[in-house]
């Protein structure tokens, strides 16, 4: 199992993160989930997002966009079930962090 990668929000909150294996069963969860270059000092963010349904990679599209301009990114993903606190953190990822693809065009 991979160690989780806390991710602080503009709240003051602090979000757990676990890489994702592209190639494993991915459960049919709600969950949010970034795309960012990880390295040993932490993660930073390019883009934030959320899906209703991880199993339907929904995150794929926004990923390899994402390569494009970054070709090192990885996703980390956390389960919520719940949309209103999917959204609410999102949100709150993205105002503490600034990723340059959630400032863009949408994905």
């Amino acid at each position: 199992m991979t160690r989780p990668i806390e991710l602080a929000g503009k709240s003051g909150a602090r979000y757990r993160y676990t890489l994702l294996n592209e190639s494993r069963f991915l459960p049919p969860a709600g969950a949010n989930f970034v795309i960012a270059e990880v390295s040993a000092q932490g993660a930073r963010i390019v883009y934030a997002g959320e899906t209703d349904n991880l199993a339907n990679e929904t995150w794929r599209s926004a990923l390899e966009r994402a390569r494009a301009s970054h070709p090192k990114v990885k996703v980390l993903t956390r389960l919520n079930v719940t949309r209103a606190i999917r959204e609410a953190e999102r949100e709150d990822l993205i105002a503490e962090h600034q990723p340059p693809l959630n400032t863009e065009t949408p994905l």
